[in-house]
């Protein structure tokens, strides 16, 4: 079994900057994605980043210049460092891997930005 455990989450001013970590275990594909995507009330989950296992990367507009993800692939870790964070980045964000027709995802961590 795989399991995905978030950290980093909390509250933050419009401006400001924090940091997702995401640490996988269990028996994890090597050829993989790992990512983020973000639910806000009312709303569907949508992708904030993800990178391969070979490094590419792939940001919606929205994210793209202001959210960097990258990965320890000695560590199977994911993170997302978020900077100039507006109160539109509100959401819980979520960290995902997946390979073939398999996918996880993680608990969820709260991510608030005041305005």
């Amino acid at each position: 079994q795989v399991q995905l455990v978030e950290s980093g989450g909390g509250l933050v001013q419009a401006g400001g900057s924090l940091r997702l970590s995401c640490a996988a275990s269990g028996s994890i594909w090597r050829d993989n994605v790992m990512g983020w995507y973000r639910q806000a009330p009312g709303k569907q989950r949508d992708l904030v980043a993800e990178i391969t296992s070979g490094g590419n990367t792939v940001y919606p507009d929205s994210v793209k210049g202001r959210f960097t993800i990258s990965r320890d692939y000695a560590k199977n870790t994911v993170y997302l460092q978020m900077n100039s964070l507006k109160p539109e980045d509100t959401a819980v964000y979520y960290c995902n891997l997946r390979w073939g027709q398999r996918g996880f995802w993680g608990q969820g961590t709260q991510v608030t930005v005041s305005s």
